[in-house]
């Protein structure tokens, strides 16, 4: 999936820490999706371990089918 920058419309390449914009040079966190109903997972962090939960029914979902996506909203 390729996303855009909601700045100058270029595209965004995938960081190891989120997603950037090598046009204007900005920076966009990660959203985790869930792959099932696409809509933000929660983040369970404890004892070291990184989880995620889907509020919306499908419960904990492997890191291995998570979809990231940059967080593009302009404040």
């Amino acid at each position: 999936m390729s996303s855009s920058c909601p700045i100058c419309q270029q595209p965004l390449t995938h960081a190891e820490n989120g997603f950037d914009c090598l046009h204007c040079n900005r920076h966009f966190n990660p959203i985790a999706l869930c792959p099932d109903c696409h809509r933000p997972l929660q983040v369970l962090k404890a004892c070291g371990a990184v989880d995620y939960f889907c509020q919306h029914g499908d419960g904990l979902i492997s890191k291995k089918r998570i979809e990231f996506v940059p967080d593009t909203q302009v404040v």
